[in-house]
């Protein structure tokens, strides 16, 4: 199996990105996440990634938002730098300052917006490849990016050395055992990308869940990862059970609207939000409090 499915597994949150009101970058406040999230029991981090609001933070942000994670991480638990673009040459860019500040791997969303052929995603994600001496996890969100990596895309990339995983956003537990079994596990391994069928997947063989909702119930995600990861199929229910509303609630508006919004709430991080996203509307935040109290006695 490779070295990323024993280095990196279980519960990954892909961090927010906590912000002042005028939307500036909170530097401290990005460290105290950090902190707390390896306090509870967080396997690993994604920084940059959709929940860290990557589209709209300069390259300049964007590297040292990674560069701050891997220091404050240092070395306790692995970082995983998003780095897709829907540019090739600006994914091959961001992917070579991801391996020279130090992150464990990266994380490239398929190319958003241009709508690539499935060869033009094998022809991206090879140039990235040959590019770039890093491990590499594919990501595959469909409902946001426009585009839908096919899985015989997929297994055909898993043959290339430096792609190691993807992060299946689909939420199709079937289509995605689908390609576990096509798939060598010595060579690429799947990591759940939707909070609400992750427990199941893991069961079915993925090594972990990239998480939105890990951001605000580190412990619960944690530890049901770990039971799903153990084959714990009763326990790994009882902890999804625990979350289940947050799953539905925290994408009652884009992501990561609803996620920042439950942050503050919980006291965590400010209230900022770069446009065009804008704060939770008033009538989510009754029912969004409400889930995060049922899950109180878990977080």
């Amino acid at each position: 199996m490779t070295q990323l499915a024993t280095t990196i597994h279980g519960s990954i949150p892909a961090l927010v990105t906590p912000m002042f009101e005028d939307g500036s970058v909170d530097w401290n406040g990005l460290k105290q996440l950090v902190e707390w999230h390896i306090e509870q029991g967080t396997h690993g981090i994604v920084a940059m990634g959709t929940t860290g609001e990557a589209s709209t933070l300069s390259m300049e942000e964007h590297i040292r938002v990674i560069a701050e994670v891997v220091q404050i991480a240092n070395k306790r638990i692995p970082v995983i730098a998003g780095t897709g673009a829907n540019s090739t040459v600006e994914a091959v860019e961001l992917t070579q300052e991801a391996q020279k500040i130090g992150a464990d791997a990266a994380l490239l969303v398929t190319p958003y917006y241009n709508k690539p052929t499935q060869e033009g995603l094998y022809q991206h994600y090879k140039k990235i490849a040959e590019s770039v001496d890093i491990p590499q996890i594919l990501y595959n969100v469909p409902g946001r990016t426009g585009v839908d990596m096919q899985n015989s895309t997929v297994i055909r990339l898993s043959h290339l050395d430096n792609i190691v995983g993807i992060k299946d956003a689909t939420g199709d537990v079937p289509r995605g055992m689908q390609l576990m079994h096509g798939l060598n596990p010595a060579q690429m391994v799947v990591f759940s990308g939707d909070d609400a069928t992750a427990w199941e997947l893991i069961l079915a063989g993925a090594r972990g869940n990239i998480s939105v909702t890990a951001n605000v119930a580190p412990r619960v995600m944690s530890l049901m990862c770990e039971a799903a990861l153990a084959d714990n199929k009763a326990e790994a229910h009882r902890l999804n059970t625990q979350v289940a509303q947050l799953h539905d609630i925290l994408f009652c508006e884009s992501n990561p609207i609803p996620v920042k919004w439950a942050l503050h709430e919980m006291g965590k991080i400010g209230t900022g939000i770069r446009l065009p996203l804008t704060p939770l509307a008033e009538q989510f935040r009754t029912p969004l409090r409400e889930a995060l109290k049922a899950a109180m006695q878990l977080i």
